[in-house]
């Protein structure tokens, strides 16, 4: 085959990468079934942001679409890296946390919706500090108690990839989705370098940002269930699956004796993306990770 004919079948496939939050939301529901929720406008916007000289945005960065995945009713959360990196304010925080809520009271009563979030944040918006914090720690609650009816999905695609307390909403899912482009920590490598100097890490060398927590290696490690290809269909098709294991027997953040295991089994001293596959492979179920 030649390289013209294996490059043509890649190129007709649609980033999901590069979809908007709002076009990403519409690609996991089911054909001619997304309806968004508090949309551009209904005009919902920051009261803080003007305050401080920063343009709205109409959605406040955060896209609620209600629809079906796979014939059953769902709610997709999607976040928009465009506006303020995709950060959590006060309004973005209670669209997501509220539309989480919502699911809930339906599963409560008996109407399963399947919940999806579309991670694509560095945390929270410090110009909304306390604020956004508070809506971040709905969100988690959120999660908390709807995965005990119905599996939450989040997914990870990338280029801001998923920081701060966000980071800690998606290690909360009960499934979560990454591509090899999107990235997962508590703190991004920038703050990282500022904080800790140039010598702790490089900010600049994207190669080992991503062999330290890129989406492959997350999956290597078991922090990440499915690494997928980036392809808008590949993802829509893994979303619906996933949601047929239904919830796991145990959540990663349950398994605390687990992690603290693997953790003492670390040496500091020797840290590498290797040493640290190879210390948390036993936590990844054989057969959760698949490349779409």
């Amino acid at each position: 085959m030649s390289t013209l004919e294996t490059a043509i079948p890649a190129l007709l496939h649609e980033s999901f990468i590069e979809l908007s939050a709002r076009e990403r939301a519409r690609s996991l529901l089911d054909a001619g079934t997304f309806r968004e929720l508090l949309g551009p406008f209904d005009r919902i916007e920051s009261p803080w942001l003007p305050m401080q000289g920063i343009v709205c945005q109409a959605d406040d960065g955060a896209v609620i679409a209600r629809g079906t995945i796979d014939g059953q009713p769902a709610v997709v959360a999607a976040i928009e890296s465009a506006f303020q990196g995709g950060s959590i304010g006060e309004v973005s925080g209670s669209k997501i946390a509220g539309a989480l809520e919502l699911a809930l009271r339906d599963c409560e009563r008996g109407r399963i919706v399947r919940p999806v979030v579309l991670f694509e944040t560095g945390g929270v918006r410090l110009q909304e500090a306390n604020l956004g914090l508070a809506g971040i720690a709905e969100i988690q609650a959120a999660i908390v108690a709807l995965r005990r009816h119905v599996p939450v999905v989040g997914v990870i695609a990338g280029m801001v990839g998923c920081f701060g307390g966000m980071s800690l909403a998606a290690a909360l899912c009960s499934y979560l989705v990454v591509t090899k482009q999107g990235r997962l920590g508590m703190n991004g490598p920038e703050v990282i370098e500022q904080e800790a100097g140039i010598e702790e890490l490089d900010a600049s060398d994207r190669r080992r940002i991503w062999q330290l927590i890129g989406g492959e290696q997350r999956a290597a490690a078991g922090l990440a269930d499915i690494l997928v290809s980036d392809d808008a269909t590949a993802v829509h098709d893994v979303v619906r699956q996933v949601f047929s294991r239904g919830v796991p027997a145990a959540h990663r953040s349950e398994e605390v004796d687990t992690y603290l295991a693997r953790l003492a089994d670390i040496d500091p001293a020797t840290v590498s993306p290797e040493s640290m596959r190879a210390v948390f492979r036993a936590t990844a179920t054989a057969g959760q990770k698949e490349d779409a």
